[in-house]
């Protein structure tokens, strides 16, 4: 620790005597000044021992020591040296007296000690302090590094956290705690989540300070990328010293080389899992698991849901534009179901296979892309659950995720969604700056065998989230759900309309209500009593009308095919109208 009062008044060479503020030796003393100008406080910063001789004072004056000895402390001056045997042979009584009422420490220095004497003995032990930081900084940084070459950076948070007398947490991408030091340290390192997710949002590298009731928190960046991956918390009674300081550095650097290690990893397994999730998709399940080995552990046997998603013009969502998309991923899956394995396309080619990618998404991408959000929302569930996930991004615009049904990985996917429609609802729309909406299908659980069934599954229900507007659409809700929110589509009421145009035309003429005619006798399977009931007409009045129906149309209500068309005619016309 740095030099004191005390310290000093205990160097047996100096032979200093407290003469006032006996109660304040614990003073730090930063540096040590000589000055006999009256008033020497423009050119002095604070923490220094200032020595006088009262060359220039008149010291025996109570109210000029008074106003001397106020300007010294607001001045944060951690104490007075006086030479006796100069000008004075002994402390003024009324310099004694300011001081002590000012609480600011007085020191006697004897004749034989010199000033300079003194700087020396400050200054060395100042040069002793920094040396015995540098010294431990270096041990505390060979004890950190062998932690982090051990793995895991639980080892690495305890040492810190022994180095600092405080506490140390690292969090994930998502601002989730990943790990602390001690244990107990974890429900305040849980307090911070808003605090670690306004340092994100800071290109790195970035720090701030969090005041608490009880500690002083420092928040820094991980990470070389423009978006920091993850973030160090240091909990501390006080600001930390220069000891204290060497270890939080190392420990960053060695983090932010873990992590940069760790992403050329990522990188190696995204090519991998694309290629993994390719022979899935070929129906090819055992060089799948031949190629991923242990990588994915027992994630391509177990029940495991797909999910594709990307991103989509907030302005287009749900619309025209949006249908025709939804079209044009459909018809290659109904067409030509899985892709060849290893096959080669152009990356706007509308087969399933070609929207795999064959690279990683760079992780500092801003999160403000929403596909980003979401591969960092389901890697971090599933790296917390301790669960594996294969995450394939392209580019950061779309997104292939297989993960087992039921994990932490599904539920925080569906739970990302669930807060995005409520953010949504509540009128908290992205400005027109950020024009992208995210959109996803999640497929029914499925085996690796029906891997290219689950997969065209995902992309029914990504197109179906598509043309209603959300975010995630489950492809077990289309089934469990009626059909008739499908129709809802210009395509089908343009369809709708062309069927029926000409029986609305005749009714718009006062001869006969053929369309409500039309639709009674459907919804009662044909049965004609039952539906001329329902009209209040005569059965024969019914059957008439039915043949004007087949008239007109040119069509026979004898075909099933044709009674279907005409029913969802019917109800796409009748949603249209509500």
């Amino acid at each position: 620790m740095p030099p004191t009062l005390a310290s000093l008044v205990h160097h047996s060479a100096l032979k200093l005597r407290v003469r006032a503020g006996a109660d304040r030796l614990d003073t730090p003393v930063r540096w040590v000044h000589a000055s006999e100008l009256a008033d020497p406080v423009p050119y002095m910063e604070g923490g220094e021992l200032l020595l006088i001789t009262a060359l220039k004072l008149d010291a025996e004056d109570p109210e000029s020591m008074r106003r001397y000895v106020k300007r010294l402390a607001a001045a944060g001056v951690s104490g007075l040296g006086f030479a006796v045997g100069v000008h004075y042979e002994d402390i003024p009584q009324a310099l004694v007296s300011a001081a002590a009422d000012e609480g600011l420490p007085l020191l006697e220095v004897p004749r034989r000690t010199p000033f300079l004497a003194i700087s020396k003995a400050v200054s060395a032990a100042i040069a002793a302090d920094q040396y015995k930081s540098v010294t431990a900084g270096f041990a505390a940084q060979r004890e950190l590094t062998k932690q982090a070459l051990a793995g895991g950076p639980e080892g690495l948070l305890a040492v810190l956290a022994a180095q600092v007398d405080g506490w140390a947490a690292l969090y994930d991408a998502s601002g989730a705690v990943l790990a602390t030091a001690p244990d107990w340290a974890a429900r305040r390192a849980a307090a911070l989540t808003a605090d670690v997710e306004r340092l994100r949002s800071r290109p790195a590298p970035a720090s701030l300070v969090v005041s608490g009731a009880d500690d002083r928190v420092e928040l820094h960046s991980i990470g070389a990328g423009r978006r920091p991956r993850t973030a160090l918390a240091v909990g501390t009674a006080g600001s930390l010293g220069t000891a204290e300081r060497y270890a939080l550095h190392s420990a960053i650097a060695l983090l932010t080389l873990t992590t940069e290690r760790s992403r050329s990893l990522h990188f190696a397994e995204q090519r991998l899992g694309a290629a993994v999730l390719r022979m899935l998709l070929a129906g090819e399940p055992t060089h799948a698991r031949t190629v991923a080995g242990d990588l994915y552990g027992g994630l391509l046997d177990a029940p495991f849901r797909l999910l594709v998603a990307e991103t989509v013009s907030a302005t287009g969502r749900g619309g025209a534009e949006g249908a025709r998309r939804g079209e044009a991923d459909r018809a290659p899956a109904e067409a030509g179901g899985a892709p060849e394995a290893g096959a080669e396309r152009a990356p706007d080619d509308s087969s399933a296979g070609s929207r795999l990618p064959t690279h990683g998404a760079d992780p500092a991408t801003p999160a403000a892309d929403p596909v980003v959000a979401l591969t960092e929302v389901v890697e971090a569930a599933a790296a917390h659950a301790g669960e594996a996930v294969l995450a394939v991004p392209d580019g950061g615009a779309r997104l292939v995720v297989l993960m087992a049904d039921g994990g932490a990985a599904a539920t925080a996917c569906v739970e990302h969604a669930r807060q995005l429609e409520a953010t949504r609802a509540a009128g908290h729309d992205k400005p027109a700056a950020e024009p992208e909406d995210l959109v996803a299908g999640l497929s029914a659980p499925a085996g690796p065998v029906a891997a290219a069934a689950a997969y065209k599954q995902a992309e029914q229900a990504l197109s179906v989230a598509r043309r209603r507007g959300r975010f995630l659409v489950e492809h077990d809700s289309l089934a469990a759900g009626s059909v008739l929110p499908l129709l809802a589509d210009d395509a089908v009421r343009a369809f709708a309309d062309g069927l029926l145009r000409a029986l609305y035309e005749h009714d718009a003429t006062g001869r006969g209500n053929l369309v409500e005619s039309l639709r009674a006798w459907l919804s009662r399977h044909g049965q004609w009593d039952a539906a001329a009931a329902d009209l209040g007409v005569h059965r024969h009045t019914l059957r008439y009308r039915m043949r004007r129906v087949e008239e007109i149309l040119g069509r026979s209500l004898d075909d099933a095919d044709v009674r279907m068309e005409l029913w969802l005619a019917l109800k796409a016309t009748a949603a249209a109208s509500e």
